[in-house]
């Protein structure tokens, strides 16, 4: 397996650079306040962004290195049940634009830290401001960082760090321009991370036919992982169903990994996407800046974007996986197996460096696209978030709109250099997907639980919800000590049900029946959608209806 590209694939790399960075500076210069100094303008793209723009931009910022390497990893380790997060995602966007939008946009809520304040007290906004600023630099930018440095280092050959670097400063200029720029580029960034994307997959399944079947193509390969690895086409699992490699040369129950019906009736699976899509800075804010309808039409774009990435990030995996058990090519198993340890990370990046030469700088500009707008997406919700909820109450009061912009820029450039030192601490971890999940899942419970008892019940109080909030890191690190082999899907429902009953029980205590004089308003009309809207959500739940019943 020869690393590197060659001269064609760096030009076509070359070439989406340009467009990129040529667009985001127009965009800059003719669709944003002149001179950058609005911090409406530099934070939210108010009022400018359309429906395609806001999906597109949700997507780009979902879809990145955790997905094409990590989700594919899983694709490898556990197979087509790995979807669930891509599927149920869209599914989950459907109920975050129909509930969640209308009570942040009638509100006026901008940030997350912001609807604490209002519905709650500025205590527990601070708290949960600085808490999210942690997790999405050492959890979220940095798996980012560690995951694109990679794949890239094992497609160009070049040295980890000078790729992380690389990334770094791409993301670092598409992010100074502010989430206009950001909005916009990122329909480029998505066109080429689906192009791209569907560009591999084709080629990793005519790949699978040509070293396993009889070169026939991409049917032939889609037939070969029903034929030789038919325990990766299971949706659910059951307990000790099968035993799955886990990244640092052992093996692990795949039931652990993905707990079967269990994470829906538990709900589980529901509080991780309800939490990442409607209680999640960088995934609410591209649509807070824009109405109702807009805003809904732009989350429905990406619930359908969401339908199609298991063909984009899971055959992938699923291709190389047959691959690797078949060892049908060494180059593939020796690119999977490091140290005489299967790392299941790295199955999509070695799948790239088999790619014929032209449509590996197309793949690697697709993957460069993936990285860089989720990178940049993050990175202003990282410095929306400070500025507005932690440097503007508490160290300067007084910030000009152009002084707010500089210190926004400021955050930005303090937050990737952060995550680049960090990130190659990460290679100390088996499979990145499954650390990213694991470890953004001891808060998820106790934040859904505020907002959707803060939203909907008008007896919530900030007790009850700081107390939810505690509550769900400490019984999420006890249940993961006192029983490690409990699946982390499951832990995730159990502690939501645990924080909600112990928010309500001591809401009820201190407001002796009466509601709270923070609560919002709630009008039955707000969650009225538009009849295409309607007619696009039952298609979204029907697709995922249809895979489920057939991968049962």
């Amino acid at each position: 397996m020869k690393l590197g590209l060659e001269t064609l694939d760096y030009c076509i790399f070359f070439i989406y650079f340009v467009i990129v960075s040529s667009y985001g500076y127009w965009v800059y210069k003719n669709k944003g306040k002149q001179g950058g100094g609005d911090s409406k303008d530099f934070f939210l793209a108010e009022g400018s962004l359309t429906w395609w723009a806001i999906g597109a931009s949700i997507i780009a910022s979902n879809i990145s290195a955790e997905q094409f390497i990590g989700m594919s990893g899983q694709a490898f380790q556990l197979g087509i049940a790995i979807s669930v997060y891509e599927l149920l995602g869209g599914v989950s966007l459907i109920i975050v634009a129909v509930y969640f939008l209308p009570m942040y946009l009638r509100n006026k809520i901008y940030t997350m830290p912001q609807f604490l304040a209002k519905r709650y007290d500025e205590r527990l906004a601070t708290i949960m401001a600085v808490f999210w600023l942690f997790l999405y630099i050492f959890v979220n930018l940095t798996s980012i960082i560690y995951l694109g440095g990679i794949s890239l280092e094992k497609m160009t050959g070049l040295s980890f760090m000078t790729c992380t670097l690389f990334l770094t400063v791409f993301a670092v200029i598409i992010t100074l321009g502010g989430m206009k720029v950001i909005g916009y580029t990122d329909v480029i960034q998505v066109v080429c991370l689906i192009f791209g994307g569907l560009a591999t997959t084709y080629l990793a399944l005519d790949l699978l036919s040509n070293k396993v079947g009889t070169g026939s193509g991409v049917l032939e390969g889609l037939s070969l992982i029903k034929e030789k690895a038919d325990s990766h086409l299971h949706m659910i699992f059951t307990p000790n169903q099968y035993q799955v490699h886990d990244g640092r040369g052992g093996f692990v129950d795949a039931y652990r990994q993905l707990p079967g019906i269990m994470m829906f009736i538990i709900g589980g699976q529901w509080v991780n996407n309800l939490n990442y899509f409607g209680c999640n800075q960088y995934m609410t804010q591209r649509a807070l800046g824009a109405d109702i309808s807009t805003a809904r039409n732009g989350v429905l774009f990406a619930g359908f974007m969401k339908m199609l990435m298991p063909f984009i990030v899971v055959l992938p995996g699923l291709a190389a996986y047959v691959i690797f058990q078949e060892n049908a090519d060494a180059s593939i198993v020796n690119g999977i197996t490091q140290d005489g340890i299967v790392k299941p990370d790295n199955a999509y990046p070695v799948l790239l460096n088999l790619l014929p030469v032209g449509l590996k700088g197309l793949a690697f500009a697709a993957l460069t696209a993936a990285i860089v707008a989720s990178l940049a997406g993050k990175a202003n919700s990282i410095s929306t978030i400070y500025v507005l909820d932690i440097h503007r109450k508490y160290f300067n009061k007084n910030l000009t709109e152009k002084q707010t912009v500089w210190t926004g820029r400021v955050a930005i450039i303090v937050a990737f250099a952060i995550a680049l030192v960090v990130s190659p601490l990460l290679k100390n971890f088996g499979q990145a997907f499954e650390y990213i999940q694991v470890y953004t899942g001891y808060i998820s419970p106790g934040i859904l639980s505020i907002f959707l008892l803060g939203f909907f019940w008008k007896k919530a109080t900030a007790n009850g919800a700081l107390t939810a909030a505690i509550l769900s890191i400490a019984l999420s690190s006890w249940i993961n000590y006192q029983f490690p082999e409990f699946p982390f899907m499951n832990r995730m429902g159990v502690v939501f049900w645990i924080c909600s009953l112990v928010h309500g029980a001591i809401s009820l205590i201190e407001s002796k029946g009466k509601d709270n004089p923070n609560a919002f308003e709630v009008n039955k009309e707000w969650f009225k959608v538009e009849p295409i809207f309607r007619y696009g959500s039952i298609l979204i739940i029907a697709i995922f209806s249809i895979i489920y019943f057939i991968f049962w």
